[in-house]
């Protein structure tokens, strides 16, 4: 009968004989230990950012962001001790839960509308379920591919996938929210690309993608109406929302709205220089010139009082995440939670191009916060989830190895 004990890694110090030490220890050292150094680094840099971004602001409160990192820490850990492959073939019930979770903030009484979007809901307190259904579509987007076992070269089976992906899209857009609707796309695409999908396929995809946005754009030319002279509402997308999306291109097209938010956003990098002006000695903020300063354009607090330099350290600390869930990606023993890896890190690095991008001018300006930095107790807890969720894949591959996997009579 084979052994049922775990694989031996053998380990050697100097001046003695080898040491043999479990293999799950091995595991730990190489996996575990270089993720949970980096996240507490990256944590810690961006609890500091955002206390100095939050000092001199009344309507934002630190403390509401530590405890939404204290109760983040704890549903990481909870999700790290579960195993992530008893959700691999509960991709209909991921599903349910994403549109029910998006919806929810339709619902009478518990849903309130912000900043012109139906997207959160109080119960006891004020939450964004939106952000809290990125966790079910990563699930959901890897249970779902996972099924085909890295090629999805079938046309029939690859629309279908693709149809049951835009499902949690669609009902974003119900809200409106265009940013974290673009977050879902970005996860289910990275899904699909590790996946196995063909990528004329991919190449098709995008290419309906760009052509649905320009019918958009014509549409809404013909569909909109005059409420007052010389003012026009559009029906599909609101002013708001195309402004955002091509001031970047133009600043000076809306000086007043997004085009002032854009100048002041890179004026605030620039004035930092190369090591900043100092913790807590930002002025741009203060004086109420960068509006959104804790949440969309805290990147430009940073840069304004730590400089060129504390941006760099930022870059250094995502790159080294992003490095590290990569190779946790790399070593998992079965593609669900490969998939799962690579579509948190596909999230993050959108995130993280998309917010630098736009207080730059380099993308549109969509609202998409900065991961473990912006200002926000329920994106804070996500992101938590989602390095549990890492976690989760990296400890709990078979011990065994490919190779040697435990018998059921075990």
């Amino acid at each position: 009968m084979a052994s049922s004990l775990p694989e031996i890694s053998t380990v050697r110090t100097a001046g003695s004989s080898s040491v043999k030490l479990p293999k799950a220890f091995s595991r730990f050292n190489t996996g575990v230990l270089p993720l949970i150094i980096v996240a507490t680094l990256l944590v810690v840099y961006g609890l500091i950012i955002c206390w100095s971004a939050t000092a001199n602001d009344p309507d934002y409160s630190f403390t509401r962001q530590l405890a939404g990192t204290a109760v983040g820490l704890v549903l990481m850990l909870i999700v790290w001790h579960i195993d992530y492959r008893i959700f691999a073939s509960m991709s209909t019930l991921l599903l349910v839960i994403n549109v029910v979770l998006i919806l929810s903030p339709h619902l009478p009484i518990i849903g309130v509308k912000a900043m012109g979007a139906q997207s959160w809901i109080r119960i006891g307190m004020q939450i964004q379920p939106g952000e809290f259904a990125k966790v079910t579509v990563v699930l959901y987007a890897a249970s779902l591919i996972a099924r085909y076992g890295g090629l999805l070269d079938d046309a029939r089976e690859y629309c279908k996938v693709v149809g049951l992906l835009l499902i949690p899209f669609i009902c974003i857009m119900t809200q409106p929210d265009l940013g974290t609707g673009l977050v879902y796309l970005f996860i289910s695409g990275t899904a699909l690309v590790m996946g196995g999908a063909k990528p004329k396929y991919l190449l098709l995809t995008v290419a309906a993608g760009v052509a649905a946005i320009i019918l958009i754009l014509i549409l809404d030319e013909f569909l909109k109406y005059e409420t007052s002279p010389g003012v026009y509402e559009y029906r599909l997308l609101k002013q708001y929302q195309r402004s955002r999306l091509t001031v970047f291109l133009n600043p000076s097209q809306d000086v007043s709205g997004e085009g002032y938010n854009l100048n002041q956003a890179m004026t605030t990098i620039g004035s930092g220089g190369l090591f900043g002006k100092g913790l807590f000695q930002g002025t741009q903020a203060t004086y109420g010139f960068l509006p959104e300063a804790p949440t969309d354009f805290i990147f430009c607090i940073l840069a304004e009082e730590l400089g060129f330099v504390g941006a760099v350290v930022l870059l250094a600390l995502y790159g080294a995440l992003v490095f590290v869930s990569v190779r946790i990606a790399r070593a998992s023993e079965d593609l669900f939670g490969m998939l799962i890896v690579c579509s948190v890190v596909g999230m993050w690095l959108f995130q993280i191009l998309e917010n630098i991008g736009m207080t730059c001018g380099l993308m549109p300006i969509t609202g998409i916060p900065l991961p473990f930095v912006s200002y926000g107790s329920s994106f804070m807890v996500v992101n938590f989830i989602m390095l549990g969720l890492i976690g989760s894949v990296c400890t709990h591959q078979n011990l065994l190895g490919k190779r040697g996997r435990y018998e059921a009579s075990h």
